[in-house]
């Protein structure tokens, strides 16, 4: 089998206009047994490589990049980098792929894309990977990453951009030179004789607009979508995680769907899903009978 993915693209609508959402397709595009894999908030599907090729002999594995990111186009209106509009672009790639039941991996915004897919009516969602998110998300680890997304970035060579992609991103935990730089390349475009990121810098409008009291109430949102999964649902965590708090991931295996929770040692936020334990871990719990 092929050990490169497919681009496809996705029409995406938002007021006054057709946007394309770009997905890496891995696997028999025939497979009816479905991985969609959606990445955090500043990365791009790509990110997924490593899972994808553990799992495409079993599923057909979709990983998109969410509208602003990576091959995907950009908007003209950056309040349209939202949730619920991002669960809307998944409705349209779920009619593409023509799956009577899908399987989600989500980490981060992934994470939230995916519970608001779930929590709909008819959802066509068998299992869940949560990556270090839920319904319960700590300011100061939002707060921390507001302080570097959106911030214009370049650099002469791709060794430089990764150095500095690894001093914001420690917390994915320890990767090896090549893992590390593997991770970055697809984050990066060519602009002029060096490399800059490769996402729309206005995702951050609506993010750096996060204050503790909408972070409350998009919290008591997202435990009314999480309590409404009907799917099973494993919650990865990193265990020094600072947006997924311990107790709120405990909580989550009391309410709602009950998660599996498994957390990683020497890791924060987020679990890249590159090393072979988090491998499989993942791939036990979506091929388990």
């Amino acid at each position: 089998m092929n050990d490169s993915p497919r681009l496809i693209h996705v029409p995406c609508l938002r007021p006054g206009a057709l946007y394309r959402m770009a997905c890496w397709e891995w696997g028999d595009p025939t497979n009816e047994r479905v991985l969609v894999c959606v990445h955090g908030l500043t990365r791009q599907g790509r990110d997924f490589d490593t899972l994808a090729r553990a799992l495409c002999h079993e599923y057909r594995v979709v990983c998109p990049d969410v509208l602003g990111r990576g091959h995907s186009d950009w908007l003209r209106d950056p309040a349209g980098y939202s949730v619920p509009f991002y669960v809307s672009d998944m409705v349209n790639l779920l009619a593409r792929l023509d799956a009577r039941e899908i399987d989600w991996v989500g980490t981060s915004m992934g994470g939230l894309i995916g519970m608001g897919l779930g929590s709909l009516a008819n959802a066509p969602l068998r299992r869940m990977v949560l990556n270090d998110v839920g319904p319960s998300l700590e300011f100061e680890g939002l707060r921390r990453i507001g302080d570097y997304v959106g911030e214009k970035r370049h650099w002469d060579t791709e060794q430089e951009a990764a150095d500095f992609l690894h001093t914001v991103s420690e917390s994915f935990g320890p990767h090896t030179a090549e893992q590390w730089l593997a991770l970055c390349r697809p984050q990066l475009k060519v602009e002029g004789s060096g490399f800059t990121l490769h996402y729309d810098l206005s995702i951050a409008e609506v993010f750096k607009a996060v204050t503790p009291d909408s972070v409350a109430a998009g919290n008591a949102a997202l435990w009314h979508a999480y309590e409404a999964l009907r799917c099973q649902v494993l919650l990865l965590r990193g265990a020094e995680s600072d947006l997924l708090s311990h107790a709120a991931a405990q909580a989550m295996t009391q309410r709602g769907p009950r998660a599996k929770l498994v957390e990683f040692e020497g890791v924060g936020h987020a679990p890249m899903l590159v090393q072979p334990d988090q491998v499989e871990v993942v791939r036990d719990f979506l091929l388990s009978p």
